[in-house]
């Protein structure tokens, strides 16, 4: 179709009701197809026992179908070891294939604990051990300086010093 016309809705959707009753009958012939195989694989390999007869006969087919029956489990338990040993092999490379990449460490939260609380928690409740490092701290005494106050000088002197650098930065 050309950009300029688009479709109508009605042309739409008749159009997709055809592909589905196309997509359906399609689904049915298959699903006939397949029972015809399966029948065609019975007739085959499983023809129907003649039941009639004497109870030798009887018996000869019964013998026959246990002997069927045997093979089979033999095979669905060699299957089944098969498949039981290609899983454990797979736990075992996927085990592999985790050490090789090896475990991501979390990273580390900063925890607050004081010494007290770090060696009471290795060592259990029953142990009072005390680590109050501050205690063997050495007591350091301040010396007090004392200024002399000649140094201070007047504060009225001050102002006035001030007071003429005021007026010395106004007259210019």
């Amino acid at each position: 179709m050309s950009e300029g016309k688009k479709m109508t809705s009605s042309r739409r959707h008749h159009l997709k009701s055809l592909m589905l009753q196309i997509a359906a009958s399609w689904i049915e012939q298959e699903t006939k197809d397949i029972a015809a195989a399966k029948e065609a694989y019975m007739n085959e390999n499983c023809p129907a026992p003649d039941l009639g007869g004497d109870t030798a006969a009887l018996m000869e087919v019964c013998k026959k179908i246990y002997a069927a029956i045997d093979k089979i489990d033999e095979a669905r338990y060699d299957t089944e070891a098969k498949v039981q040993k290609a899983d454990k092999e797979i736990e075992e490379l996927k085990l592999k294939v985790v050490e090789l990449a090896g475990v991501k460490k979390p990273a580390l939260k900063k925890v607050r604990m004081s010494a007290d609380a770090m060696l009471q928690a290795l060592l259990g409740g029953k142990h009072k051990v005390t680590m109050d490092l501050r205690a063997n701290l050495k007591q350091v005494k301040k010396e007090v300086k004392e200024e002399p106050t000649e140094a201070v000088g007047d504060w009225r002197k001050n102002i006035e010093d001030k007071a003429d650098r005021k007026k010395m930065f106004e007259t210019s």
